[in-house]
């Protein structure tokens, strides 16, 4: 299966989410995997939280896969304290 690389700006959150979403589910839907680089992302809100989820919900049913590239500590940081980093594959 292939799979396609999406790489995310500075910031996810309510003003790019659904530009976003609707990208990574794009990807999907063509039968690839997602590899989402987030070399440049330094800030996630809840929206973009939520779109994570609802990408990696998306592949799990399609039986394809998200992987999270190149996290921040920032990010990171976000997401151990609400409790997504166990969700996710990492590269």
């Amino acid at each position: 299966m292939n799979t396609e690389t999406y790489k995310l700006g500075e910031e996810l959150d309510s003003f790019n989410s659904q530009e976003v979403q609707d990208s990574l589910k794009a990807i999907l839907e063509k039968g690839s995997n997602v590899m989402l680089d987030m070399t440049d992302c330094r800030y996630i809100s809840s929206t973009g939280l939520r779109v994570l989820l609802f990408t990696k919900k998306m592949a799990a049913m399609k039986g394809q896969n998200l992987c999270l590239k190149s996290v921040s500590p920032e990010v990171k940081d976000i997401m151990d304290v609400t409790g997504f980093t166990e969700f996710f594959d990492y590269a």
